[in-house]
């Protein structure tokens, strides 16, 4: 649903924005960069939910810490899987830490992710065994793929998969979903199977800030109910692919050559604000 007083931006404004950002140019820093580097689908599934797993903190620690584990990984992580164990993981992980994730917690996700593409094939493909046709959002799915993955930690929470079903945003859950499902000159794609029309918008208090600004959300919580109000939000105007516009306004932000406060008066502009707002 829309905010009660609507937005102030329209698709026209949004898909402006959108064709200005839609290059690769504009991804650095950003952690999505590194799936660039893995053409097999099976290495860059991987190396997708490792990055946006550790997508939390200031950008440069977050690249710093996802080319550390690349590094550790070689030049396929889907191979590097195959051949080790929960306890060599372990190991060689043993003094990782990005912010409060520990090594061990690292080295159970990717436990969870060997477990997972032993017994399905792949990620995408437990995935997509939790997915029907009938499922408005990714949501179920992602919670079949989260509970297989959490295999591993045997019941002890984790910072880096959190269920979805607990009622956090899953900002970097539905990132990684994005950069998989998505295909585009900045998203990557590969997961064919799987409508854009169902993904969710990658939700942390940034993205919050500017929908709330947007008019496309007037709710205080960035949790999942915040982030389907923005999605439904944006279907209303990209009904196919609600979270295209992700990136582009997410640069309003992170970038220092990107300004904010120009393209809300712009929409302001467009949509001048109601007496007495």
């Amino acid at each position: 649903m829309n905010a009660p007083d609507g937005p102030i931006v329209n698709k026209p404004q949004l898909d402006l924005l959108y064709t200005s950002y839609n290059s690769r140019k504009w991804v650095h820093p950003d952690p999505l960069e590194y799936l660039y580097h893995y053409p097999d689908l099976r290495d860059r599934e991987i190396v997708g939910l490792i990055a946006s797993s550790l997508a939390y903190g200031r950008v440069s620690y977050i690249l710093k810490s996802v080319s550390v584990v690349l590094k550790e990984m070689g030049p396929s992580p889907y191979e590097f899987l195959k051949l080790e164990t929960a306890s060599s993981l372990e190991q060689t992980f043993l003094d990782f830490r990005h912010r409060f994730t520990t090594g061990k917690e690292l080295a159970q996700m990717l436990t969870g992710i060997k477990d997972v593409i032993e017994r399905f094939g792949s990620l995408y493909a437990c995935f997509f065994a939790g997915l029907r046709q009938d499922h408005e959002t990714v949501f179920p799915a992602l919670s079949f793929l989260v509970k297989n993955l959490r295999v591993a930690f045997d019941g002890h929470r984790h910072s880096l998969l959190p269920l979805p079903e607990k009622g956090s945003a899953c900002k970097r859950l539905n990132l990684f979903l994005r950069w998989m499902v998505r295909k585009d000159n900045v998203d990557p794609g590969g997961w064919r199977g799987v409508g854009p029309s169902k993904l969710i918008i990658p939700l942390d208090t940034h993205m919050h800030r500017i929908c709330g600004l947007l008019k496309l959300t007037n709710r205080k919580s960035s949790d999942m109910r915040t982030a389907i109000e923005i999605t439904c939000a944006f279907s209303q105007m990209e009904p196919r692919d609600p979270v295209r516009y992700d990136f582009a306004l997410t640069r309003l932000g992170i970038r220092n050559d990107a300004d904010i406060g120009t393209f809300l008066k712009r929409c302001n502009n467009v949509h001048p604000k109601r007496r007495g707002q």
